[in-house]
């Protein structure tokens, strides 16, 4: 048989584990996975030695905020960044674009300012919001990966939280349809004003340490049980989304020991970066939850790699620079925009603690692909798209800003050093990046996915 594409890789990271392999594709999708040294006829071969050969990332967790914010993102934007950080697919949240996608003529108006501008596939989540439960079900007819709501004020009036009945009802809805509630599960009976001085006699606005103190571990530990007693009572599946706190680890672990259908993420930030290396006033760290110490980050971890926690995703939430509002953390927008480079800054870390690509590929890929209902997705295995990326897991680079392929070049990560580079991205085995930018080239050909 004559393939398509032939890839070859010394370290291609499969479902069974890392090996040898030939990944043939054809059109579309992976044909078959044979040894590296078979003999395969292909239209075009790749042989990337030791270079390693990875699924395309599934990040469930992204802010494009169009229509309505595209100055903040877009999809053509996000979705070049992705590609270039070795993302083929990205779930899209709800929120921040106007109208929210709270109803199934709002996800028209989402899937028709997508049409024709995404590098990479992308897929939607409904909001879910005090009032539109007459919206959940035609928004899962509709295709949506599962529907996602807030515990706490949202940032944009558009988008309003649940209160502890709108939660149990909401989530007795979707119990009836198996869907999914995925929660920004942070109580605000427990989220203080920032105070009036900060350390050392700074102001407020300008100490990190404030910040995280007015977000402290228990306005995640309170909202978590809540999520936690609702799906118990009703039998839903419920995840909790960008998890910041890790004395919520064992709680957690305790529901899914008990049988409750509760899943968890966390982000690159959180296993990155620590309080202590955050300068007062920097605020491109601003996210909430907040990054908390480096005890809480170790232990993040150590959750990471039990599977209590289940996947690693972005929550890229960029904004124009002035809502960073420089040097005031208490008026900033909370986002961080990491897209392009969570790949790298998972790795830089996971390989200094001795895990795996394996272990990184299902955090990253397997696992959100899993969460989102994208059963093409997410794994080198025959039937499954043709999403393939060539990543060298040796090369050290500093992340510079300029470089960065989403709308605003505001990141933490700038002149961090990282390790492990994505070299090409394969969609559906179509070629995205330029060898020599690193950038997609050519007309984008995402597609506009629905789940299942």
């Amino acid at each position: 048989m004559r393939y398509d594409l032939i890839v070859r890789s010394r370290r291609t990271v499969l479902p069974e584990g890392t090996r040898p392999a030939a990944v043939a594709v054809s059109g579309p999708a992976i044909a078959v996975v044979a040894d590296y040294a078979e003999p395969l006829e292909a239209a075009s071969h790749v042989d990337l030695g030791d270079l390693a050969l990875l699924p395309g990332l599934i990040d469930t967790h992204v802010h494009v905020n169009e229509p309505g914010r595209a100055d903040w993102e877009g999809f053509a934007t996000a979705t070049r960044a992705a590609a270039a950080g070795g993302v083929t697919t990205i779930c899209d949240m709800p929120l921040n674009s106007l109208p929210p996608t709270v109803s199934v003529a709002a996800l028209a108006d989402k899937r028709a300012a997508a049409a024709g501008k995404c590098w990479v596939d992308v897929a939607f989540w409904g909001g879910a919001v005090p009032g539109n439960d007459s919206a959940l079900r035609p928004l899962h007819q509709a295709g949506v990966t599962g529907f996602k709501c807030f515990l706490i004020d949202s940032g944009v009036p558009e988008f309003p939280p649940l209160g502890a009945a709108d939660l149990r009802s909401v989530l007795g809805s979707l119990a009836a349809m198996d869907a999914l509630l995925i929660v920004h599960a942070e109580d605000a009976a427990e989220v203080k004003a920032m105070g009036p001085m900060g350390s050392m006699g700074a102001p407020s606005g300008r100490d990190y340490r404030s910040f995280v103190a007015s977000r402290p571990p228990v306005a995640e530990r309170r909202a978590i049980e809540k999520v936690i007693r609702a799906a118990a009572a009703t039998g839903a599946r419920a995840h909790i989304v960008h998890l910041s706190a890790a004395e919520c680890v064992a709680m957690i672990a305790g529901a899914k020991a008990a049988g409750i259908r509760l899943t968890a993420e966390t982000c690159p930030h959180y296993l990155y970066f620590a309080a202590e290396q955050v300068p007062d006033g920097a605020t491109e760290f601003k996210c909430c939850p907040p990054i908390r110490d480096a005890a809480n980050r170790e232990a993040l971890w150590r959750g990471l790699e039990a599977g209590v926690i289940d996947c690693v995703v972005s929550d890229h939430s960029p904004c124009p620079p002035e809502l960073k509002v420089p040097g005031d953390f208490s008026a900033a927008w909370g986002g961080i925009a990491s897209l392009q480079l969570g790949l790298s800054a998972v790795w830089t870390v996971a390989r200094r603690r001795g895990r795996t690509l394996d272990e990184v590929v299902r955090w990253m890929a397997t696992a959100p692909a899993r969460l989102a209902g994208l059963s093409a997705k997410g794994s080198l295995a025959a039937g499954c798209d043709a999403d393939l990326v060539a990543f060298d897991p040796d090369e050290t680079y500093v992340v510079e800003a300029a470089r960065l392929l989403h709308r605003h070049p505001v990141t933490p990560y700038a002149g961090r050093t990282l390790t492990g580079r994505v070299r090409q991205t394969w969609l559906r085995g179509r070629a995205l990046l330029d060898p020599d930018s690193g950038a997609p080239a050519g007309e984008p050909a995402g597609r506009l996915l629905e789940r299942g």
